[in-house]
């Protein structure tokens, strides 16, 4: 398995992804002198739809996504595989577990179990609870050794905390890249860009956080949204990015930047659309369609 990377501390954020909006090209203030035609109301169809499609948020583009991050993050492209996967990595950052590398010392693994627990009480992790809350912000395995991670592994093979860690995945990490992603104008490149970075980083406003890379990136660059130009933008961000993960030794490997996404970004391949090959800490991975 390839080293993993994993992100600084966690702030939870709840967020509500707005639903895609049609333009008509009727601007504010205008009226239109006549009514749309069947063609016209087939064409506007059709341009809604392309444009529903090149966001990350569609179901086949988030299936990709996930991909992605799981070729970088353990080495696969199976990342229902991943469940059950707990290690220490010797990153700081205790266990990293599941399928986005939930952490004991970040608080997100904490928040999942919680979430878990809510939802079928008296599971095999609920008790836990109270370690997790005392070994949070810290690499201690305390209360937690010599069974979490068989237990954790046991979980996994339980489709509520399967459906758990893919929630949190999302409420955390996966709509709040994307809704950044749509406020700021790029498509599902530059959204699956943005959820790199978040899954990394964490969200936040420090320097590091993916919070503080977007600033370092508008700092050097429109974003698509302000009219500037998506390309520019992106390398604006994927070159804050690379300085963040230089910070530690843990992320100095930039191959995730440098043979996945800033290639698919010198292929103009804005919307992320198969087929696609990339490298990751030199291995080579595809997806076809």
């Amino acid at each position: 398995m390839s080293p993993m990377h994993r992100r600084i501390g966690l702030a939870a954020v709840a967020v509500t992804v707005p639903a895609a909006l049609v333009f008509t090209g009727v601007g504010v203030g205008q009226a239109s002198d006549h009514l749309p035609s069947s063609s016209d109301a087939r064409h506007t169809h059709s341009a809604h739809k392309a444009a529903a499609a090149s966001n990350l948020d569609d179901p086949a583009k988030k299936e990709i996504a996930m991909k992605l991050v799981s070729s970088a993050e353990n080495s696969s492209l199976d990342w229902r595989a991943q469940f059950k996967y707990i290690e220490d990595i010797g990153d700081g950052r205790g266990y990293t577990a599941g399928i986005i590398g939930f952490c004991s010392g970040t608080g997100d693994m904490l928040e999942l179990v919680e979430y878990y627990t809510q939802q079928k009480p008296g599971n095999v992790l609920a008790k836990y609870l109270p370690a997790l809350r005392d070994v949070d912000g810290s690499d201690s395995h305390d209360g937690l050794d010599p069974n979490f991670t068989k237990d954790w592994k046991k979980a996994a093979a339980d489709k509520a905390f399967q459906d758990a860690q893919e929630h949190e995945r999302d409420r955390v990490y996966f709509n709040p890249a994307v809704k950044q992603g749509k406020d700021d104008g790029v498509g599902a490149l530059g959204q699956f860009v943005y959820y790199d970075a978040i899954v990394m980083h964490g969200p936040g406003d420090s320097k590091y956080s993916f919070g503080g890379i977007r600033k370092t990136a508008l700092s050097k660059a429109k974003s698509p949204a302000q009219g500037g130009n998506e390309t520019t933008y992106l390398n604006a961000f994927l070159d804050a990015r690379k300085e963040a993960m230089k910070s530690e030794e843990a992320h100095s490997d930039t191959s995730r930047v440098d043979t996945e996404q800033r290639k698919f970004l010198n292929e103009k391949n804005f919307d992320l659309a198969p087929p696609l090959k990339w490298k990751v800490y030199g291995d080579p991975y595809e997806i076809n369609s």
